[in-house]
C-alpha cells in the first residue's frame, strides 16, 4: 500500500504532469510501446504485479463460464491491436478488452482525434476506429494463451464502403467470424459514435438483420452488444427485445456520449476543433441509469459490464449495485494513474465488507432491487 501511495504521488506531481504538455495520442502510442516492452519480459512482469495487483476471493465471480479474479477490466479503445495484454494483466485488472478491430484494416479519422478535458475529467475522442483489421490481428493472437480473460470487441470498418447495411453487416461478419475462437467473449459494438456512415445497428430492424447473420457463424464464445451512452430506455427496451432472440449473452454499458452540452463538461474545456464522442465522468449518471434500468427490466437474464466515469472504487461500486456484474474503465487510468486498478479491487473488498456481502455477486443490482 506504502508502494501504492508512493507512485500516485509521483503519478500526480511528476508523470501526469509532463504527460499533459504533450498531444494526447503521442502520449498513447508512447504508453503502447513502452507497455509491449515490458510485457515481454516475465520478470518485469512479475515484479510490476507485486506492486499493482491486489487478489481477494471476494472479487472472485463465474460468469457465462469465465473466471474473473476481480470484477476490473480494461475497456475496448485502449489496445486496439491487442499488443499488451500482458502488461495489463500485470497492473492488475482483472479482464480486459481488445479493439474495437474491424473486417478491414482502418486508419481512423483524420488527426488530432484526441483531446483532455482536464477540469471535465473527460477525454474526446474522434479516432474512428483505427486499427490493423481482423486478420493481421487475429494471426497475431492466434493460440496465445492469456492468464486474464481477453475480450474482443468487434465494429463495422469506417469507411465509405461499409455504410451500406448489408456490407456493414458483412463487415461485421468478417471480423466475427475470425474471432470466433480467440479471446473469452465477443463484444459487438454497434455504438461507436465517430464514424462514417453514424450508428445503423441501434435500430431494431437492422440489429436484427445483424444478429441473425451473426447466429450462423459457430463460436462457443459468450456474446456481448455494447450500447450507445445516449439511448432513451425505451430505444434501449426494443433492443433488448431484439437482443432476446438471438444468441447475446449481456450487454456493455454504455459507450462514448454525444452530447457536448451536458452540465458536467466545463465548457472552458472545448474548443472549436473539437469533435467526437466524450468519455469520462461526464458519462457517469448517464450510464449508471441506462444500467440500473436493464437491471430492472431483464434482471439476470443477461450480464452487465458497466463502463463511464469510474474514477475510484464507489465509482465502481455505484455502477456494481446499479446491475452491473463486472467494469471497465480507460479515462480514469489516465487521470488517476496506474495503481487505480489495485486500489479499486483493494477498496472495494472494504465496501463490501461494510455492507455485509461475502461476493461481489450479492452486490450486484442491490441499488435497484432496493428501490425497485
Amino acid at each position: 500500500m506504502f508502494a501504492t501511495s508512493i507512485i500516485r504521488w509521483s503519478y500526480q506531481h511528476i508523470l501526469k504532469p509532463l504527460a499533459f504538455r504533450f498531444d494526447p495520442e503521442d502520449v498513447h502510442d508512447a504508453m503502447i510501446r513502452f507497455a509491449s516492452v515490458l510485457g515481454r519480459s516475465p520478470r518485469v512482469q512479475h515484479a510490476v504485479s507485486r506492486i499493482f495487483c491486489f487478489s481477494n476471493t471476494t472479487l472472485e465471480q463465474d460468469l457465462l463460464g469465465i473466471h474473473f479474479t476481480n470484477p476490473v477490466g480494461l475497456s475496448a479503445g485502449f489496445d486496439k491491436n491487442g499488443q499488451i495484454i500482458d502488461a495489463i494483466t500485470a497492473t492488475g485488472f482483472g479482464f480486459t478488452e481488445i479493439g474495437s478491430i474491424t473486417g478491414k484494416p482502418c486508419a481512423g479519422n483524420p488527426k488530432p482525434r484526441l483531446w483532455r478535458l482536464p477540469k471535465s475529467q473527460a477525454i474526446m475522442v474522434w479516432y474512428g476506429l483505427k486499427n490493423d483489421g481482423c486478420i493481421a490481428i487475429a494471426h497475431r493472437l492466434h493460440k496465445q494463451q492469456y492468464p486474464i480473460p481477453v475480450g474482443t470487441s468487434i465494429a463495422r470498418t469506417n469507411d465509405a464502403t461499409t455504410v451500406d447495411i448489408q456490407a456493414g453487416i458483412n463487415d461485421y461478419a468478417t471480423a466475427f467470424r475470425e474471432f470466433a475462437t480467440i479471446g473469452a467473449y465477443t463484444t459487438i459494438n454497434i455504438s461507436c459514435p465517430n464514424t462514417c456512415g453514424g450508428e445503423p445497428f441501434t435500430t431494431p430492424d437492422r440489429l436484427e438483420l445483424l444478429l441473425s447473420v451473426i447466429d450462423t457463424i459457430p463460436s462457443a464464445k459468450p456474446i456481448f452488444l455494447k450500447l450507445p451512452v445516449d439511448l432513451s430506455f425505451a430505444d434501449t427496451d426494443a433492443l433488448i427485445v431484439v437482443a432476446q432472440r438471438h444468441r447475446v449473452h449481456g450487454f456493455v454499458i454504455a459507450n462514448l456520449t454525444k452530447s457536448h452540452q451536458s452540465p458536467n463538461i466545463d465548457k472552458t474545456d472545448l474548443t472549436e476543433n473539437m469533435r467526437g464522442g466524450i468519455s469520462g465522468k461526464p458519462t457517469f449518471d448517464q450510464s449508471n441509469a441506462l444500467i440500473a434500468h436493464v437491471f430492472r427490466t431483464v434482471g439476470n437474464q443477461f450480464v452487465i459490464i458497466g463502463v463511464g466515469g469510474i474514477f475510484s472504487a464507489e465509482d465502481a461500486y455505484a455502477k456494481i449495485r446499479s446491475g452491473a456484474s463486472l467494469v471497465q474503465l480507460i479515462t480514469g487510468l489516465i487521470f488517476e494513474g496506474p495503481q487505480l486498478v489495485g486500489e479499486i479491487n483493494r477498496d472495494l473488498t472494504a465496501l463490501l465488507a461494510r455492507d455485509g456481502y461475502t461476493t461481489i455477486r450479492d452486490a450486484v443490482g442491490a441499488s435497484v432491487r432496493a428501490h425497485p
